[in-house]
């Protein structure tokens, strides 16, 4: 089994980044499936990460065309499954719509997940301004937001992180975690996918006695999941409705390359 990671950052930017991603998909994944991780043109940004560029909606909206995009790439390049891997999961319905293979969010299987087993989410973010649209998203899923702890000068703290200076952004993710527990959390969540990773190197599952949930890793195994699923003709995608009706390939091919462009 193939599955596509589509990642929210440019490779090579941040090398200890690339190699706790590949290290960690690489070890969650069953024998037999593999991660194929993907990132931004290398264009997209100069800076070592994109938090520049993810709080506004303008730009989010050409990152949701563009993720959305890949995952139709995903599909023709015959991948069983493909993964948003950004905490504010960028072109998920699109790509839902675009792709007939499982489509997976990083946030949306943790909110589905803790919606199924009426947990509270304490959510820790990095970046201010990527609240409002998982925010949002949280609450179309249905799930409980307790807290949404923000980190001071979060992207520093991470940045350091990747250096190999950890101290400081253990010390800043379990003081975020404190004041979660105190708002009523019951699971913890990294905002975002970078510092994921890094909590997965250092083997942190438990924040001030709540347990630290790690979306990368559960929307692989929801992929895997899904993917099995339809193998055995438990599920199936819909084929009838507006949205999921398919037009005839050749018209879809002569439209993506007139209004979009195919990867």
């Amino acid at each position: 089994m193939r599955i596509w990671f589509q990642k929210h950052a440019v490779e090579g930017r941040a090398p200890l980044l690339d190699k706790l991603y590949a290290e960690h998909l690489g070890k969650v994944a069953d024998p037999g499936t593999t991660v194929e991780i993907h990132t931004l043109p290398p264009q997209t940004y100069a800076t070592e990460l994109p938090e520049e560029l993810v709080g506004f909606g303008p730009i989010g909206l050409l990152f949701g065309e563009f993720f959305a995009r890949t995952a139709a790439a995903a599909e023709r390049d015959g991948c069983a499954a493909w993964i948003s891997g950004a905490g504010q999961d960028p072109g998920l319905a699109s790509a839902r719509v675009r792709a007939t293979i499982p489509v997976v969010g990083y946030g949306d299987a943790t909110w589905q997940a803790a919606r199924q087993e009426r947990h509270r989410l304490g959510l820790i973010g990095f970046i201010p301004h990527l609240a409002e649209p998982i925010t949002d998203n949280i609450l179309a899923a249905g799930a409980t937001l307790s807290a949404y702890e923000l980190i001071d000068e979060g992207a520093a703290v991470v940045s350091r992180a990747l250096t190999g200076d950890f101290d400081p952004f253990v010390r800043a993710y379990t003081a975020a975690a404190r004041r979660a527990a105190y708002r009523g959390a019951q699971w913890l969540v990294p905002a975002e996918g970078i510092p994921n990773e890094i909590l997965v190197h250092l083997g942190i599952r438990d924040l001030h006695g709540l347990p630290v949930i790690d979306p990368g890793g559960l929307a692989v195994k929801t992929a895997e999941h899904l993917v099995r699923l339809r193998d055995l003709g438990i599920t199936a995608r819909a084929e009838t409705g507006y949205w999921y009706r398919r037009p005839p390939e050749v018209v879809l091919e002569h439209a993506e390359r007139v209004l979009g462009g195919r990867l």
